[in-house]
């Protein structure tokens, strides 16, 4: 059997229209495009896979993302020998069907070829992202790779939370193969012979302090190995006096920073200090925090102190100074309620 690819350049979970259709973040989408195509023609990769949620929004698809998303897939196509790209569950309308998904206008670019259903083509089964029992399938496969979309128990979905396990498809179901790697979990980590290969940059605060993304590239019969966009947006959340003490070793471009005051600052100094950072480096973002203060109880609270309502309401009645009322007669009225 022959072999799909001599080496292969991958990416996944890009996200095209994610913050409102940010335009900030489509040009960061694109440019990534243009920086994987570079690498993966530095490395001599003749082909090149997408492992699936290239759009965010899976309900409807504004007109300057897409735009966007169709320059990056003309850049794809023309780039390499072979390009597959594999819808993701973001780009499916129906989450348990793929008969409509926000990328059927790829199959019109030349280059792009979409896997838009579970196949195997010398030696490497490719899958989009699975519905129904197709997981079942694949077990029987004899390929040597799989790549995908896959949503596996027990990885996990970002730094602290696991996929919990449903009992259906399971990392054993892939057993058969020397190795597997999916798009879907953007945290990138390793199980067995399953990789998840990371989203192409951090998108948000869940990502914060973990900047493996990027792309992965992989000889056929080798390891593969792991390049970072050096040019991506980061997220960090930092105390205030970390971020005095050290600005130069921890700031970098098109950082999004979530800073918590930890030292005392007026109002005027906090508004002094975002001023000054933001002139200064070329962040996109930085939201001072209040750090929460745990609240003394004082337990020492003489509970006989306390009056209750029908003492209170007494007392005010019976403090009532006045010639035409009678206060004998309004606490019978109070009592008798």
């Amino acid at each position: 059997m022959s072999n799909l690819f001599d080496k292969v350049a991958l990416f996944t979970d890009i996200h095209f229209g994610l913050k409102s259709n940010s335009h900030t973040h489509n040009q960061d989408c694109l440019d990534f495009v243009d920086w994987y195509i570079e690498q993966a023609k530095f490395h001599g990769c003749d082909t090149g896979m997408f492992l699936g949620d290239w759009h965010h929004n899976r309900n409807s698809l504004n007109i300057t993302t897409m735009d966007y998303s169709l320059r990056a897939l003309e850049k794809l196509g023309k780039a390499f020998d072979q390009f597959f790209f594999f819808p993701g569950n973001h780009d499916l309308y129906y989450k348990d069907k793929r008969d409509i998904h926000s990328v059927e206008f790829g199959k019109y670019v030349p280059g792009i070829t979409i896997v838009d259903k579970p196949m195997t083509i010398d030696n490497v089964t490719m899958c989009p992202w699975l519905v129904g029992d197709e997981w079942r399938k694949i077990q029987n496969n004899k390929a040597q790779y799989i790549f995908g979309h896959f949503e596996l128990p027990l990885f996990y979905m970002n730094a602290m939370v696991q996929m919990p396990d449903h009992g259906e498809i399971q990392l054993e179901h892939f057993k058969q193969y020397e190795r597997g790697f999916s798009g879907h979990f953007h945290k990138r980590q390793n199980k067995q012979n399953m990789m998840y290969i990371g989203n192409a940059f951090p998108h948000n605060y869940s990502d914060s302090w973990d900047d493996e993304r990027g792309m992965t590239v992989m000889t056929w019969g080798e390891d593969p190995w792991h390049i970072a966009w050096m040019d991506q947006p980061t997220f960090r959340t930092v105390k205030l006096s970390q971020l005095i003490d050290d600005a130069d070793k921890i700031i970098r471009p098109k950082m999004h920073l979530r800073v918590s005051i930890d030292i005392d600052i007026s109002y005027e100094e906090a508004n002094f200090i975002k001023e000054n950072f933001y002139s200064n480096y070329e962040i996109r973002e930085l939201t001072l925090i209040p750090e929460k203060k745990e609240l003394e109880i004082e337990t020492n609270i003489d509970i006989k102190a306390f009056e209750s309502v029908d003492e209170i309401v007494i007392n005010q009645l019976l403090g009532i100074e006045s010639n035409n009322i009678d206060k004998k007669r309004l606490l019978e009225i109070y009592n008798n309620l």
